[in-house]
């Protein structure tokens, strides 16, 4: 008979090999990071997941009808140096939440079947993305926690705060791909290092991903515009369709590290050295185009500022489950060209949205997607709980 484990408690493993596997309501992934004891992964090859679906004594084989795969560790074979390895739940849908199903089960098992432990994840709420559980090594031999921690910044954050390189890649996507019976298949292709801006092309950006901001021939870009935009949900009853009065606020935040140094948003249109400047308020969404616009002048950012992050917040308290094509779009400002593109994909029952941010790397400026959602009515209660998108 297995042991129920609760949150934070730890078991010791017997088994040399064991299997863990979830049962899911929900459309989800499960992956696992091969952490040292600083809590990074060694490399890329320490990540296992769908499109790399075998790594350094842990592999993926297919789960049970309808759900994930499961996670096979052969504990010998991990190596000396790694001394934990973290098993991740991200769910199909980004925009969804672990909140609106049953909670997830976690299950550790022998290769025989044999469930060892079980471990319902309760407490879950508005999180995509959880470390379900860990195996940890302990005195020579090897333990499993009850993790449970869900995690705000996003897959690419989770990953790349793991040390694992995602930089110009897209987010894994949602379908799983074929997983192969034999540990030894080759992982997939990278994507390219680098996403090429160009004015006859404009790129559409997925979640996670991230772009240096140079145009055609390699030249820096100098000034942009970043245009964000919303549309209220209509509201269909027997005398016909009545849009929601949704009065949403674009931002953005200059950070110099974590540090925020100024809001620029309708209170404050400018900022103190006039480098970024907001558009103005728009209190309905209603129309074509671009809702609020920010301007950024990269050349007169100050050099203390590391990244400046734009934020929607819903000033009612309304939910983004009430808006719907919610979009930001990269402008090239010195020739009023449309370069890339983020467009979200269903509400979320957030009022405020971590859009995108520029930042700092090096001599370079970049931009990357986020469309994360926190709850705050205004930027300056949405700033507290940015700190998870900051890094790179």
């Amino acid at each position: 008979m297995s042991e129920q484990l609760t949150k934070g408690q730890n078991a010791t493993l017997t088994a040399d090999d064991v299997v863990v596997s979830l049962v899911l309501t929900a459309a989800a992934d499960l992956s696992a990071l091969l952490v040292t004891e600083h809590g990074k992964v060694r490399s890329d090859a320490d990540f296992v997941f769908f499109n790399q679906p075998t790594g350094p004594g842990v592999r993926l084989q297919p789960g049970s009808a309808g759900q994930a795969a499961a996670l096979a560790v052969s504990l010998r074979e991990v190596p000396a140096d790694v001394d934990q390895v973290r098993a991740v739940i991200t769910l199909d849908d980004p925009s969804s939440s672990f909140g609106r199903s049953a909670a997830p089960t976690a299950r550790v098992a022998d290769t025989a079947g044999n469930v060892l432990y079980e471990y319902r994840i309760d407490g879950l709420d508005s999180e995509s993305i959880v470390i379900a559980l860990e195996l940890y090594r302990r005195q020579g031999g090897w333990k499993v926690r009850a993790v449970g921690q869900g995690y705000a910044g996003g897959f690419a954050a989770l990953v790349t705060d793991h040390g694992v390189s995602v930089e110009d890649e897209p987010a894994p996507a949602p379908a799983p791909a074929p997983i192969p019976a034999a540990p030894a298949a080759p992982a997939a292709p990278a994507a390219p290092a680098e996403i090429s801006l160009t004015k006859s092309r404009p790129v559409s950006l997925s979640k996670g991903q991230k772009v240096t901001l140079k145009k055609d021939g390699g030249v820096a870009l100098t000034q942009i515009r970043m245009g964000l935009g919303w549309d209220p949900v209509v509201s269909r009853g027997r005398f016909g369709g009545r849009a929601a009065n949704i009065d949403l606020d674009a931002s953005a935040l200059l950070f110099a590290g974590t540090d925020l140094t100024e809001i620029v948003y309708f209170g404050q249109l400018k900022s103190r050295d006039t480098s970024v400047v907001h558009s103005g308020d728009n209190l309905t969404g209603n129309g074509d185009g671009d809702d609020e616009v920010v301007t950024v002048d990269l050349t007169a950012v100050p050099a203390a500022v590391t990244s400046i992050v734009f934020v929607v917040t819903s000033f009612r308290g309304q939910t983004f489950e009430q808006v719907e094509n919610a979009f930001c779009r990269l402008v090239d400002a010195t020739i009023a060209t449309e370069l890339a593109r983020f467009t979200l994909a269903g509400g979320m029952p957030f009022t405020a949205m971590v859009m995108a941010k520029v930042y700092r790397d090096g001599s370079t400026w970049k931009l990357q997607a986020i469309g994360e959602g926190v709850n705050a009515k205004t930027p300056q209660k949405a700033a507290t709980q940015l700190g998870p998108f900051l890094g790179r």
